[in-house]
């Protein structure tokens, strides 16, 4: 005889993922959580957990929140999340892209043609002049004045390129 209900860790997993799913919701701003529209009593126990100070008080009221959420569809709520999300995921692989560049162009002699080969509007000279200075900064162990220049450098020219980019599919 086969059973259809879900196991036992299923459930749990999904009461888990609804508990992390309000935890999310509590620490939304007050503008954000009202454009979600939640169930009154929801919306009641986002905003007591919000005030509540005491760790466990608040994970009691977390698991409260994920008990309320059950009886509810999440995923219109996680849709909108995800929305929010979305920008700063584009952000962090943007200054993955900066510090990989940044990296290579401290690190390996080749790395100064490949770039200016990606991209052309890039002023060489002053990229080779803070490469240098860095390499000197790190030998010296001095304040990494041209680290933090070379990084704002590199983030102004992928920056003209993505302007580039959008400005060609304009035309």
């Amino acid at each position: 005889m086969t059973d259809d209900r879900p196991s036992k860790t299923q459930r749990k997993k999904t009461m888990l993922a609804l508990q992390d799913l309000g935890a999310e919701l509590v620490a939304l701003n007050e503008a954000q959580l009202a454009t979600i529209s939640l169930p009154e009593r929801l919306h009641e126990a986002v905003n007591a957990a919000r005030r509540m100070t005491s760790f466990e008080a608040r994970r009691r009221q977390l698991q409260y929140i994920g008990k309320l959420m059950r009886a509810m569809d999440p995923e219109p709520i996680r849709a909108r999340l995800d929305i929010w999300k979305a920008p700063s995921r584009e952000h962090t692989a943007r200054l993955r892209q900066l510090e990989h560049w940044r990296g290579r162009l401290i690190d390996e002699e080749t790395a100064l043609a490949e770039f200016v080969s990606a991209y052309p509007r890039a002023d060489a000279q002053r990229l080779r002049t803070l490469v240098r200075n860095t390499r000197h900064e790190r030998a010296t162990d001095a304040p990494p004045r041209s680290y933090r220049a070379l990084f704002r450098l590199l983030r102004d020219t992928l920056e003209r390129k993505e302007e580039d980019t959008d400005l060609e599919r304009e035309e």
